[in-house]
């Protein structure tokens, strides 16, 4: 059954919130509007929720972990939901793609191979789901039997970012679903239309209402009320590090647990035995791909002395042939910063680096060609003679910007790849693999690929050291981050103790 529909050109969409299985406005009746990052033209309204929308969203949640028929669900039933939402999503990957290229600007084919890939978060989560099981431990006392339950942490509160919104949604959402947990999300306002449209699927896929929740609008209105509320007993988090540490304290009033996955300064490094062809493929692959849009970015480019000159001269004869264009075009191969505010923080940041000394190879400004002078375009730009202490070698910018570092030895590369207030991810290249090892093993980084750039999988740990997060998403173990370890004595002699020493 096709639920969700196609955008079709110059239609505009109108979204309301799902709370409680229903579909209801703002108590408010305020709504914005969410522009396409091509046209630059606004193309949905979208609801605005504030505390008191919220805290009904909560209380949905909460109705449906305590009262309603999820919370008694084993998980074989629960897996079986879990099985035909994979199925709907499926069956609808290619107008949730369209949806979300629409709304954030990233290319139709990236965001169709997410889409048409995401059943299989689903699908591995569901056969975990009737797996999740305590332990029997041996006591050290003789008459007492001992054993462990995992039990849902409750009602979770998750804000997913702007750049790859479903995706994201399922780093923690089947995990969840899975351990029994209810759930609120709270998209991010630049593009909630596609949380929206998957929104729709749980109602035919047969989950109870209020399992899963939708509200949308702003962080410091919805996201704070979601992240302060009492009734949330778990925060899930994807987005900055500034912003992960308010979501923090915030959690920490009431002492909900955390899961924070959020920014990076990645190093790609390519030594002076690297296939170069394959090297400089995985670089533009870690920058340029989804216009640099994404926490994994290979953003710091460490390359031996050796190899910089080389390295550089195809980097940006690839970079000068990038077609940039319409999202949703089969030839466009890098779309437009995902919303005007972030086309300007990106271009600020390279007047700045070539403000501190840094010299512009590639790029560097703001497309005024018929066709992208619309959009929120900056072109794919490089950088060299970086220096690791300068702002755009140490911040994250997320966007389509490389900065080039020439190194000289294995441990020049491990300290500065390790010269950084984030630990996400790292790429190396090279062939000699005794070495590939050894630094893997050095940088205090989440996720290391060797001679590949951004791939990730829905059976794999992601999440960062550092300022880059706390938790693991994906893989069994992402479960146990919505769950609670509960202890049960089961006293077996029958004999009555003195009551006032410990048993």
């Amino acid at each position: 059954m096709q639920l969700i529909e196609a955008p079709k050109q110059e239609e505009t969409r109108k979204y309301g919130m799902l709370i409680g299985g229903e579909w209801v406005e703002p108590l408010s009746g305020k709504t914005f509007e969410s522009s396409n990052p091509f046209t630059g033209k606004a193309w949905a309204t979208i609801s605005e929720a504030e505390a008191e929308d919220v805290n009904r969203a909560v209380k949905a949640a909460r109705h449906a972990f305590d009262e309603g028929p999820w919370g008694r669900m084993t998980g074989t039933e629960r897996a079986r939901l879990l099985r035909r939402l994979a199925e709907l999503i499926g069956e609808n990957a290619d107008n949730l793609a369209l949806v979300e290229s629409t709304d954030n600007g990233k290319l139709l084919r990236e965001m169709g191979g997410q889409l048409k890939g995401l059943p299989e978060w689903y699908y591995y989560f569901a056969g975990a789901a009737d797996k999740i099981h305590g332990d029997t431990i041996p006591s050290d006392k003789p008459n007492f039997f001992v054993y462990t339950r995992k039990e849902p942490v409750g009602v979770v509160g998750a804000i997913t970012p702007w750049n790859s919104p479903l995706l994201l949604l399922s780093f923690k959402l089947p995990a969840a679903l899975a351990a029994g947990c209810t759930f609120v999300v709270k998209p991010a306002e630049h593009t909630s239309a596609s949380t929206l449209e998957f929104g729709k699927l749980f109602e035919e896929a047969g989950f109870p209402p209020g399992v899963f929740n939708v509200v949308t609008g702003y962080g410091a209105g919805a996201g704070a009320a979601l992240t302060a509320h009492p009734g949330v007993d778990k925060v899930a988090f994807t987005g900055s590090t500034e912003t992960g540490k308010l979501v923090m304290k915030s959690a920490a009033d009431h002492l909900a647990k955390v899961s924070l996955e959020l920014g990076g300064k990645s190093p790609n490094i390519v030594f002076e035995d690297a296939d170069v062809e394959a090297a400089s493929n995985g670089v533009i692959s870690g920058i340029f791909a989804a216009t640099g849009q994404t926490c994994i970015a290979g953003s710091r480019l460490l390359v031996h002395k050796k190899s910089h000159d080389e390295i550089v001269e195809r980097l940006s004869d690839r970079a000068s042939t990038i077609k940039l264009g319409d999202p949703l075009a089969d030839d466009t191969e890098m779309g437009p910063s995902a919303f005007r505010e972030q086309m300007d923080k990106v271009l600020n940041y390279i007047d700045t680096a070539q403000g501190e000394g840094a010299e512009l190879v590639s790029g560097g400004n703001r497309p005024d060609t018929e066709g992208l002078k619309e959009g929120f375009f900056v072109e794919p730009t490089i950088l060299t003679g970086v220096d690791n202490d300068m702002r755009i070698a140490r911040e994250e910018v997320f966007g389509p910007v490389l900065s080039v570092i020439p190194v000289e030895s294995e441990e020049e590369i491990i300290r500065l790849a390790n010269d950084t207030e984030f630990g996400l991810a790292a790429g190396i290249w090279t062939k000699d693999i005794q070495r590939a090892h050894r630094v893997a093993h050095a940088i205090r980084a989440g996720t290391i690929w060797i001679n590949a750039y951004r791939t990730l999988s829905f059976n794999t740990p992601f999440g960062g050291y550092k300022s880059s997060g706390l938790g693991r998403e994906n893989g069994l173990d992402s479960i146990n981050e919505f769950c609670e370890t509960k202890s049960v004595w089961v006293e077996l002699s029958g004999s009555t103790r003195d009551p006032f020493t410990m048993g």
